[in-house]
């Protein structure tokens, strides 16, 4: 047995024995590791605290939330089974589950920004939710079908944590090196 295949029994074996704890730590893991990857891919020269930041969001925030809203879904669901259930997981997911994670997600952003204030978090949350739910809505639905077709349901939590790591990856990295830019041209006008 290859060391993989090792690691993939164990990793569902905690998965099956305890979910919550197995997707928190995930969620954490991955959320340290997108915000250490897209420092480094931006090339910030400097790795901050945002990392570890970013590992207890997952841990403490995310990854539990995630598991309680999808673990709701699955109930709502129970022994049904059809096209019109697999619509209603999808709607239920980008109707439900993915505005109330991009919202906890702005505010604990804007809150490790520096925002304290209910207000400072609701104009985050409003000048930020749609845009980033558009985004949702072009990837959520062929992760959910692919979850839908290919994994047990005990899975889709951490492959949609994986999935989000990808994407997450990719834009942080990207904001990183616009950010940067800016920075870099400010100073120059400034000389």
């Amino acid at each position: 047995m290859s060391s993989n295949t090792s690691f993939l029994a164990w990793y569902l074996t905690h998965l099956a024995a305890n979910p919550l704890r197995t997707k928190a730590i995930t969620s954490g893991v991955l959320s340290g590791t997108q915000e250490l990857c897209a420092q480094k891919l931006s090339g910030q020269k400097k790795i901050d605290k945002r990392i570890i930041q970013m590992f207890l969001y997952g841990l403490l925030v995310s990854g539990p939330l995630n598991h309680f809203l999808y673990e709701i879904m699955n109930k709502v669901f129970a022994g049904k089974t059809g096209p019109k259930v697999k619509i209603g997981q999808l709607l239920f997911s980008n109707l439900i589950i993915s505005p109330v994670m991009n919202t906890v997600y702005i505010s604990a952003m804007t809150f490790l920004a520096g925002g304290r204030s209910v207000g400072q978090m609701k104009a985050a949350v409003k000048g930020g939710l749609l845009r980033m739910q558009k985004v949702s809505w072009v990837i959520s639905p062929v992760a959910m079908l692919s979850a839908q077709r290919f994994l047990p349901q005990h899975t889709w939590v951490p492959f949609f944590n994986l999935i989000a790591f990808v994407f997450g990856t990719y834009m942080n990295t990207a904001l990183k090196r616009k950010r940067m830019q800016a920075e870099r041209e400010a100073a120059e006008k400034k000389q």
